[in-house]
């Protein structure tokens, strides 16, 4: 299954959270995109809230079915909760990394300077969005891409680093200090759905 790039606020508006982290996509018109607007009710059964749950986080992160899944079967192997354990590698990766550092505006612009080469961990260039970044590794920017407008715009309106994180914005360099505790994680996502899911 490819990942999805059509219209993202039409998808946060189904999904009824913001993928963008602006909040915008929901200011407007808080209900799902369709004709009857905010006269639909349907009711979710169990499937369809743990399926709807499954795609709230794989479109919140970017990543298509296939990673997604084998995301979900790496944490299973992990000691402590499969779920939140999910949610970690997720937000270990380095897309996710460079977004959270505020060298990108949104987890699909991440993916872009890191899919282009302009990121660096640990001073080596690395081009895998999907790569997972270690506690304690440092996550930079390649000297030549340092005055890239979208970098430079990003880091003017970001003003909040999680605590699992340091940067430096001088130096366009942050430390991915510690894993992030759930409580760090999206709150708006429902995990055990998304256990349940896959264990059927």
């Amino acid at each position: 299954m490819a990942r999805y790039t059509g219209p993202s606020w039409k998808l946060s508006r189904r999904l009824g959270i913001s993928l963008s982290g602006t909040g915008k996509e929901l200011e407007k018109r808080p209900y799902a995109p369709g004709q009857h607007g905010p006269n639909q009710r349907k009711k979710l059964s169990e499937y369809g809230l743990q399926l709807q749950e499954k795609q709230k986080l794989r479109h919140m992160y970017g990543v298509n079915e296939r990673q997604f899944h084998n995301t979900y079967l790496k944490a299973g192997k992990m000691q402590g909760k499969h779920g939140e354990n999910f949610m970690i590698l997720l937000e270990s990766r380095l897309d996710n990394l460079v977004y959270r550092l505020g060298l990108a505006r949104t987890r699909r612009q991440a993916r872009q300077l890191v899919n282009h080469g302009h990121i660096l961990v640990d001073g080596k260039r690395v081009d895998i969005p999907s790569y997972r970044v270690s506690p304690g590794q440092t996550i930079g920017v390649r000297e030549k891409s340092t005055n890239l407008s979208t970098i430079k715009e990003s880091i003017e309106v970001n003003n909040f680093v999680p605590e699992y994180l340091t940067f430096d914005a001088d130096k366009l360099e942050g430390t991915f200090t510690r894993l992030p505790e759930r409580s760090e994680l999206p709150a708006e996502i429902n995990e055990s759905f998304i256990v349940e899911f896959y264990s059927r």
